[in-house]
């Protein structure tokens, strides 16, 4: 394949169809690429960005959603410092094609196919849409991303190219993990026509890791409370602290084939077929330590140490300051009961087999009239088998009441939450603490909770278009054609679970003592903190990921074996089966019809046009009635049409100016159009129940934009956009009664109904143990059957916000090299810079999300009541900018990029989907170092080096405001990966 490529952006628009210039300029590499981007991006009608590969198999970075940061507009979010979901404009709601095809998910979601199942090798291109024309396929908010493959009869020569590489992280404890591409591409000329094909494969195993830990405080101390650690202030108390070790494992295989013939005697005319298979298995092996029950001692705990707390203010209201604890010891009671210490171990995989087929056409007939006709078929089949068990620690030395009956008795707990850091560990130096041989014993573990899953996903898109263009003249062009669809979305928990919270019936640790390993210990290599959990057993995830048969038979033998010792009558853990309440099967069928006209007269140039759609929606879920399930179906439909106009004014050789207006839709994402819902085994998230009814969001964007193209791959670019949003999709959360009742210590614990139905509000959980919202014992005056499984948790449902919101942003973008300057700098003249700076602001709607309980109660102590925080888009920064720096010349390719993000809302919140405040939570601001090195040792074999996360930025978290009460952490890895590249 050709690498040297004349610089399309040293050419004025206005000479193009001129005279042929003479003082061409070849560049390669990274000059290339975004020499060939800046052109495509210049000529369109419409506003596009695009990221070229600067060799085969060899985009900017390795992940697919870090590429697409380098994008003005675009942000990312990471999972295990791994980018994972991307935002245009601020928001999550945007497609994904790939060649033009729409691609679906592994799950319910609208996006499409996660980048996380897609090698970065097998793609040539990433272009991302930001302002739609009608022939576009509705379905975005902020945009729409496809990613483009080669065209085998675009090649100029053959293509040979393999890549081996290794990555390693600086938090696994792995070793290095491979990367392997390989591309193969030709084309011939035959007595029956050009014939050509694409192949490229690729397989990468990557293991990610990051260490998590969260402490809530959003219980309260009143300074007049009568409580045994009363203070002269209010304080928040410690409530819950959290050790969470995240470990993603990734083994993820790719394979893009394409095939292009034009038959001899019909040059007019090209058939083609793509195929793109993508199979990943990502396994989880992650632990939660837990410090569970500490906030029975809320109110006789004494902090050492507290920190003043500003919150703020929220919809208008001041919210004050209050003292917080951040240093202290939380003892055992003298009936050694809580806190206590649960581990857990998770091992959810996700099995995921994505392939997509495109069959078509092209072919022009005559000299006005050209054609594409085509069919494609996405699928997406995902299975996520698992073996979830937790443990709670049985603490030797803890003395126990009379009417000891729990499977957890009391730890003493020592925390730290100075110099901004969440640590905390076992008190080793209180009384009633254990040892660390006590903590390796497995006479000291009691089986709490085992949760099987073998659930799967199947989603679906078959889709048959046909697109035409009337050519009138060159200045005028019609665009008009077709396009059907059926979309369909299974999901089937296929679950079982069991909670054991009486000593008598959890089996110890010595009855299967051979599943036991040690957790990982090594929680303190991303921040070398002191305080932390280290020594302590979990159900070896090895074994579980190895064998899970050898686990449920072990366990179900230690059961059978305890009952024996005990007396106790509980049953064997049962295989999983479908949780009928949440299984779902929708399925969508939409016609779309388009036309669209293209004009080009003097400086102008552009197009308008409408799209009309129409879909037909059929959902089918159980009714529960009196535990029989009966299959429903609900049916709907939509349409709508959707006006697009874009223009561009070449006002000069060096500027163009755009302008953009048209309407988008974004359908809701499948689990929210379904009659069905899935519980978990926490009381604290809300059951989210699906609401066929639910509308799509509609979406009217205007664009304005200046690009000055001042030398020669050089551009200076300057944007501005709006986006107004009806009936956007927002909760609606009704809660259970929380009645507050003062047990025997004089702690005010809000309980919550424990029956079915919740007359009071919220829904009836059935394999949720109640934890601190269980009634009081009537004889101790104590939640002594805090474990026992079954409550009233909240139920969210999602609306069409009646109200509307706004979303407003500028854009500006810069990018100039010096190797025009090579005869004055010489060395010098191989640096370049791309950059771009984003800002956004959002004006919500009338959806409010509102304090919790305990929230109001902290509030109200300042003075600010009914406190509601008005519903804002997720994962949406108001500032963020990225700066690479780059150097190519000698062979020599290195580039530095910086990324920065300001504060945003977050519903990434440790191992819980619920907010302890009420509200999603800060992430603050963060900045990430990537760099990379490479070597071109002759034309063939090129060497190179690549380091993401260079400087380790860990993730903050803040609860209810920015910079406010730090709640939860992320220390991620440095990843780096080596190796080399040969093109034959």
């Amino acid at each position: 394949m050709a690498l040297a490529q004349e610089d399309p952006a040293a050419v004025p628009a206005a000479s193009v169809e001129g005279e042929a210039r003479q003082d061409v300029v070849v560049v390669t590499g990274i000059r290339a690429s975004l020499a060939t981007a800046l052109n495509e991006k210049r000529a369109a009608d419409n506003l596009v960005e695009v990221i070229r590969a600067e060799d085969i198999g060899k985009l900017p970075d390795q992940n697919l959603a870090e590429v697409l940061e380098n994008i003005p507009g675009v942000q990312i979010t990471r999972e295990a410092g791994v980018g994972k979901g991307v935002q245009i404009r601020g928001t999550n709601s945007n497609r994904t094609e790939i060649n033009g095809v729409s691609t679906v998910g592994s799950g319910s979601g609208r996006g499409g196919i996660s980048f996380e199942d897609v090698s970065a090798a097998m793609i040539a291109a990433v272009e991302v849409t930001k302002a739609s024309e009608a022939k576009t396929i509705e379905g975005s908010v902020g945009g729409t991303i496809n990613l483009r493959t080669i065209r085998p009869l675009d090649l100029d020569d053959r293509l040979l190219s393999v890549r081996i590489q290794g990555e390693d992280s600086s938090l696994t404890t792995d070793g290095i993990k491979p990367r392997l591409s390989g591309a193969y591409g030709d084309n011939w000329t035959t007595s029956a026509g050009e014939f050509g094909v694409v192949a490229s494969l690729s397989y990468a195993e990557q293991d990610a890791t990051a260490f998590r830990p969260r402490v809530d405080r959003d219980n309260f101390v009143a300074a007049d409370g009568g409580s045994a650690n009363a203070q002269a202030f209010n304080f928040l108390p410690i409530q819950f602290l959290i050790q969470d070790y995240d470990n993603y494992e990734s083994e993820t295989t790719n394979f893009s084939g394409s095939l292009e013939f034009r038959p001899t005697g019909l040059e007019n005319m090209k058939f083609y077929f793509d195929a793109i298979v993508n199979d990943q298995e990502r396994r989880e092996q992650s632990s939660r330590v837990q410090a569970s029950g500490v906030s029975d001692l809320a109110g006789t705990s004494v902090p050492d140490q507290f920190e003043t707390v500003n919150f703020g203010s929220i919809g208008g209201q001041n919210l004050g300051s209050v003292e917080a604890a951040v240093r202290g010891v939380i003892p055992v009671q003298s009936d050694g009961s809580d806190g206590n210490l649960r581990l857990s171990g998770d091992t959810n995989s996700r099995l995921t087999d994505s392939r997509i087929f495109r069959l078509g056409t092209d072919w022009t007939l005559g000299d006005k009239l050209s054609g594409r006709v085509e069919i494609a078929t996405a699928t997406s089949d995902t299975k996520t088998p698992s073996i979830n068990t937790t443990l709670n620690f049985l603490n030797p030395n803890a003395p126990t009441s009379p009417t000891y009956t729990a499977n957890d008795n009391g730890t003493p707990f020592a925390y730290d939450l100075t110099g901004g850091r969440l640590t905390w560990g076992i008190a080793y130096d209180a009384p009633f603490a254990p040892t660390a041989a006590d903590m390796v014993d497995p006479a000291n573990y009691a089986l709490q909770q085992v949760q099987l899953s073998k659930s799967k996903a199947e989603n679906s898109e078959d889709a048959f278009r046909a697109d035409f263009t009337y050519e009138e003249n060159e200045s005028f062009s019609f665009d008009f054609g077709y396009r059907f669809n059926k979309t369909t979305s299974l999901n089937d928990d296929i679950t079982s679970n069991v909670s054991l919270s009486l000593l008598r019936d959890s089996p110890t640790g010595d009855l299967f003592a051979d599943l036991l390993a040690p957790g990982p210990n090594n929680f303190n290599a991303a921040d070398g903190r002191a305080l932390y959990v280290r020594d302590f057993l979990l159900i070896n995830p090895d074994i579980v990921a190895s064998d899970p048969q050898r686990v449920l038979d072990t366990l179900n033998a230690a059961i059978a074996a305890n009952n024996l010792i005990t007396g106790s009558t509980r049953g064997p853990i049962s295989a999983p089966t479908s949780a009928q309440a949440a299984f779902f099967d929708i399925e969508e069928k939409t016609h779309a019809w388009y036309g669209q006209a293209n004009f080009s007269a003097g400086m102008f140039r552009g197009n308008a046009g409408l799209r009309y759609i129409q879909t037909d929606i059929a959902s089918t879920g159980n009714t529960i009635v009196g535990g029989v399930a009966a299959p429903t179906t609900t049916e709907g439909s939509y349409d709508f049409v959707l006006p697009r106009f874009n223009l561009v004014a070449d006002v000069r050789d060096d500027v163009v100016l755009r302008a953009s207006w048209g309407k988008d839709i974004r359908r809701p994402d499948f689990d929210d159009l379904s009659t069905s819902y899935t519980f978990t085994t926490s009381p604290n998230p809300a059951v989210n129940l699906g609401n066929p009814g639910l509308e799509p969001q509609v979406t009217e964007s205007f664009d304005l934009g200046a690009e000055w193209y001042f030398a020669p791959s050089a551009v200076l670019s300057v944007g501005i956009f709006q986006k107004k949003r009806t009936g956007l999709f927002v909760s609606q959360q009704e809660n259970p009664v929380e009645t507050p009742t003062v047990d025997a210590n004089g702690v005010t614990q809000l309980v919550r109904d424990v029956t079915d139905p919740c007359e009071g509000g919220g829904i009836f959980n059935p394999i949720s143990p109640r934890n601190v919202f269980a009634p009081l014992d009537p004889v101790t005056n104590l939640q002594t059957t805090s474990g026992v499984a079954g409550v009233c948790v909240p139920s969210a449902q999602l609306v069409n916000d009646p109200g509307e919101t706004t979303q407003k942003g500028v854009e500006v973008a810069f990018q100039y090299d010096l190797s025009a300057f090579e005869d004055r700098l010489g060395w010098a003249s191989g640096f370049g810079v791309v950059a771009n700076y984003t800002h956004l602001s959002f004006s919500p709607g009338e959806g409010v999300w509102e304090a919790t309980s305990r929230a109001a109660t902290v509030f109200a102590a300042n003075g600010a009541t009914d406190v509601q925080l008005p519903v804002t888009e997720i994962d949406l920064s108001e500032d963020s900018y990225n700066t690479t720096l780059y150097y190519e010349k000698y062979g020599l390719s290195a580039r530095a990029r910086y990324t920065w993000r300001s504060a945003y809302r977050s519903e990434d919140f440790g191992s819980t989907s619920s907010y302890p405040w009420g509200f999603p939570v800060i992430q603050e601001a963060r900045g990430q170092l990537n760099a990379s090195i490479n070597y071109a040792v002759n034309e063939h074999l090129n060497i190179g080096i690549e380091g993401v996360n260079l400087t380790e930025s860990p993730v903050e978290q803040s609860c209810v405001n920015e910079g406010g009460l730090l709640c939860f952490q992320g220390l991620t890895d440095r990843r780096v990966v080596f190796g080399a590249s040969y093109n034959f």
